[in-house]
């Protein structure tokens, strides 16, 4: 039976190293027959959450931008893969932005069991994640539904487009959406 994957870029940079992997993903996903769509944040308008916790009550945000439509998104597919660059051995500003917008999910009847991590950094140090990890885990934490199913690592991407000198990675990738089943 095939899942529906979201995978949400949050690169500022479109064809970014983390988006490039987020590609290959979703290449394997699709061949394993699940259906796939990319989300890329740098080609939405989001807002800050205004903590008003209004969508607690109501299930939706009082924000009106594309926030909403992600959420609506990701309310009904069975697995999320974040693809972030990591930024001072952080998640983006994006990614955070976006995790911050799905509070309406957590007083609501969501499908999403599956969370995958892409991280692509200029460090290439085992630990360049762990605080993107740390932070995503805390997401997860309050999903009860939902586990991290695997971390894809792009480590030492100093330049724009090095992951085409690193197939490992790429490999990796595609392997990780081929298994998705």
């Amino acid at each position: 039976m095939s899942k529906k994957v979201l995978i949400i870029g949050t690169s500022p940079r479109i064809n970014g190293n983390s988006n490039q992997i987020a590609k290959e993903f979703e290449k394997g996903a699709v061949e394993a027959g699940n259906e796939c769509e990319i989300i890329y944040l740098a080609e939405k308008n989001l807002g800050f959450c205004k903590g008003c916790l209004a969508c607690q009550k109501t299930k939706k945000c009082i924000i009106k931008d594309d926030a909403n439509d992600i959420v609506e998104k990701m309310k009904h597919s069975d697995v999320i893969v974040w693809a972030t660059p990591i930024y001072y051995y952080e998640m983006s500003g994006q990614m955070k932005t976006m995790i911050d917008r799905t509070n309406p999910l957590f007083a609501d009847d969501y499908k999403f069991r599956d969370i995958y991590l892409i991280a692509a950094a200029a460090d290439n140090g085992s630990y360049s994640a762990d605080g993107a990890l740390k932070g995503l885990n805390g997401w997860i934490e309050c999903f009860d539904k939902t586990s991290l199913k695997g971390v894809i690592k792009g480590f030492g991407l100093e330049g724009i487009n090095d992951i085409k000198n690193h197939n490992d990675i790429l490999k990796e990738a595609y392997n990780a959406g081929k298994n998705i089943i």
